[in-house]
């Protein structure tokens, strides 16, 4: 059986990547810290590491600490400052993509949407998608069959 694999980029073109297999989790973060980098929340999509893959471009890195208090490496393109990927000292072998980014955004939907106290005023939430006003707990929110994955690669 043949891997899903999807590709995605930067808005100009100079950072180019691959993911192999389906994600973890997809999230909506409504922190002011997402809000700030350009909207009115942030996508995030948790993957494991081992299924991303750089195929083109070298992109640039800052570290900057969440509301949360967790320090957080984002990966962005120099020329354009598209935002690609980070990863998170909380999360380790997981890499958090800008799923905005993928060339086809219509294969996934948000599982949660997190830090919702902090969210506008204008914007809805969805019904039946669950909403936390901080964050949840993944051992109670995430499909089993991500758990299953995580707890195979802690070994």
């Amino acid at each position: 059986m043949t891997e899903l694999r999807r590709q995605g980029g930067c808005q100009c073109g100079a950072i180019r990547y691959e993911l192999v297999g389906e994600p973890l989790f997809t999230h909506v973060c409504h922190c002011t810290d997402c809000q700030r980098r350009g909207g009115a929340f942030g996508l995030s999509m948790l993957v494991e590491e081992k299924q991303f893959r750089l195929l083109q471009g070298d992109p640039e890195a800052v570290e900057i600490v969440a509301d949360s208090g967790n320090v957080k490496t984002s990966r962005f393109c120099r020329r354009c400052g598209t935002t690609i990927y980070g990863r998170s000292a909380a999360r380790t072998g997981i890499v958090v993509l800008r799923p905005n980014t993928f060339d086809d955004t219509a294969w996934f939907a948000p599982q949660a949407h997190i830090w919702t106290r902090s969210k506008q005023p204008w914007v809805a939430l969805p019904e039946g998608v669950p909403a936390f006003e901080t964050t949840y707990d993944a051992r109670e929110v995430w499909p089993a069959e991500s758990l299953a994955r995580l707890r195979a690669r802690s070994g």
